[in-house]
């Protein structure tokens, strides 16, 4: 019988272990679900809407195959239709019926309303008047040959050749671009995939159980053998026994005792030793098995976790999405730390004007000039980029729209502050403010960079100073001191800029002095600059603010035979052109200065977060 129950033990296990490996083999579906998109006519571009993503829910992988390099990027659907909007491409949306369907997008066609000279204009149906083919412009060329590749515009981008495999996982509001070069038509094998949960909650339990069954089987079917043994052979009756005689325990070798005979094994030692055989493989096949379940192949026996909720700032209702992301910002800081380095290396202007601009622009060129003619004059400061401590993007989706970055310089113990923007769709971003934060700046509560904060406008009425008047009013600070009517406006304690400011021109007003006292004079002035203010809110309803001042320090002969003399200003000399004046020497400092701006209903006073003081120019006094 126990042969019986060893039997029937092996079969229910055999079925519960193969039922249990057929779940996870042969009856499991496929773990990814796949679309393929189909491209009727070449473009350049092919744009994938976000609806295409998130037809099924998780993460998307984009498969792309074409000859040669194929190049992808994705952002904000928004942004690439903005940057698409000059140029033909093939667009993948989702129809009503919750098909994938590919149209070509053509560029909209200028209307005009009056005859372009060079030939008749041409009255369409709706009555809208076009112009005439002309030849293509160099502009429309430039168009046509725009490289996507290494654009401010999108979040990340990936390029390889012949075959890209890009694991994504964007929202509904992102969007993917596919291309080659620009010039070249876009893949036309493009597919998304996704993967599938297939669960099999039985695989586990059934290949346990199966095992378990199986070690029952195996010890039954040895205690069926240990039953037929002790009952194999015939059984005498009646037969006498012999005597025992007892055993001299004396005449064994004491060298002998303790040790066992190597003679035939007893019984008990024989069955012992096949037991220990005859499971160990049994446990092992178990432990096996069940080490090959995934996790998916058990049941869900737990409830589901609580989320532990987190503090959240909510972004107002009618405001639209940051500039940039973090990791965005970063890569656009080093690509214009890239390009400013080479720059400074070259002393070329034009190659700086690609990444900056305003004050920061006029700063750099102004220092190409002065160490092309002097040997040892200074390099302007590399722009730091690491680690990106602070960044808090504009919330605009339009255009130009700019991001404010801090970050910490670890080899100086300097943090810097700076302005970005960006022009347009197809431009990259550029420095436009940069100063050093000071020693003891206490930064203003700030959105995160996942939310943004709205521009500032230079105008506005709701900080206790606007914007565009904050330049002027400091500027007027420096020029006067106390006596002048905004000192009660600004934070003095702590304002180094001020009291430097201060101190040097008492300097050199001193040392002029010394020389040129009785036939000349040197005056300073300081006034608003050439650059426009910017401004972006911060959460206290206020603002950071960043403002260019011009300081003009200005010597003339107050004497008719007098002359400036520029024997020791090589600076000055050299952007003048000339060794003196009779008529005089005006000189011109650029301030980048930050300020934190409070709301009306603040009592606070406007706080100098950081500065940078470079010399702007030089020249004769007409």
């Amino acid at each position: 019988m126990r042969f019986v129950w060893a039997v029937a033990a092996f079969v229910l296990a055999a079925l519960m272990i193969g039922a249990g490996i057929a779940q996870r083999t042969v009856f499991q579906g496929p773990d990814t679900e796949t679309a393929s998109i189909s491209v009727e006519e070449d473009a350049p571009y092919l744009l994938i809407d976000g609806a295409v993503l998130n037809q099924l829910p998780g993460s998307q992988t984009l498969r792309a195959h074409g000859e040669g390099d194929i190049f992808a990027a994705y952002g904000r659907t928004a942004d690439l239709e903005a940057w698409l909007s000059d140029t033909t491409y093939n667009a993948a949306s989702v129809n009503a019926d919750g098909e994938i369907t590919t149209i070509l997008v053509e560029p909209a066609a200028p209307e005009v309303s009056a005859p372009v000279e060079g030939g008749e204009a041409i009255e369409g149906a709706d009555g809208a008047v076009a112009a005439p083919a002309t030849p293509e412009t160099e502009e429309d060329v430039a168009v046509a040959l725009r490289s996507p590749i290494g654009s401010d515009l999108w979040l990340d981008e990936f390029q390889q050749a012949d075959l890209l495999i890009a694991p994504l996982q964007l929202p509904a509001e992102m969007s993917v671009l596919v291309a080659a070069d620009g010039t070249l038509p876009a893949p036309a094998s493009v597919s998304v995939s996704w993967p599938l949960a297939n669960p099999t909650p039985w695989a586990g339990p059934l290949i346990v159980l199966g095992g378990i069954l199986m070690a029952v089987g195996v010890y039954l079917y040895i205690l069926g053998i240990r039953h037929a043994r002790r009952s194999r052979g015939p059984r005498r009756k009646g037969l006498p026994l012999p005597v025992t005689e007892p055993i001299d325990l004396g005449a064994i070798d004491s060298a002998d005792k303790g040790v066992i005979s190597s003679g035939t094994p007893t019984r008990r030692s024989v069955s012992a030793g096949r037991r220990a055989f005859a499971v160990i493989p049994a446990v092992a096949v178990s432990a096996l098995l069940f080490t090959g379940c995934a996790p998916d192949a058990w049941p869900e026996l737990g409830g589901t976790p609580t989320p532990t909720p987190t503090a959240t700032i909510i972004a107002q209702e009618d405001q639209q999405a940051p500039a940039v992301t973090k990791t965005q910002a970063e890569r656009i800081l080093a690509r214009i730390a890239t390009t400013v380095a080479e720059a400074d290396e070259a002393r070329d202007p034009d190659l700086a004007a690609t990444r900056l601009s305003g004050a920061a622009l006029a700063a750099r060129e102004t220092n190409y000039t002065l160490r092309g003619a002097i040997a040892d004059y200074a390099a302007p400061a590399a722009i730091p980029t690491k680690p990106l401590e602070l960044v808090l993007p504009q919330a605009y989706d339009g255009w130009p729209r700019s991001v404010v970055t801090v970050v910490d310089d670890e080899d100086s113990n300097t943090s810097s502050i700076m302005v970005l923007t960006q022009d347009d769709a197809w431009s990259d971003y550029k420095l436009s403010y940069v100063a050093s934060l000071e020693a003891s700046t206490l930064m203003p509560d700030l959105a995160p960079e996942y939310i943004g904060a709205p521009q500032v406008q230079p105008d506005s009425p709701f900080l206790v100073m606007a914007p565009e008047e904050v330049a002027a009013a400091y500027a007027d600070i420096i020029n006067n001191g106390e006596d002048s009517e905004y000192y009660g406006m600004f934070e003095a304690e702590g304002d180094q800029f001020r009291e430097s400011v201060a101190a040097d021109r008492q300097r050199r007003l001193d040392a002029f002095n010394e020389t040129g006292d009785k036939t000349a004079d040197l005056t300073f002035s300081a006034a608003v600059g050439e650059n426009a203010p910017f401004a972006i809110a911060t959460v206290e309803s206020g603002a950071i603010v960043a403002v260019n001042v011009n300081e003009t320090d200005t010597a003339k002969p107050t004497n008719a035979d007098a002359v400036i003399i520029l024997k020791d200003s090589p600076t000055v000399k050299t952007l003048t052109g000339a060794d003196q004046s009779a008529t005089g020497i005006e000189t011109t400092f650029s301030d980048q200065l930050f300020f934190y701006v409070p709301g009306q209903s603040s009592n606070e006073k406007i706080r100098l977060l950081g500065y940078s003081s470079d010399i702007l120019d030089a020249q004769v006094i007409k």
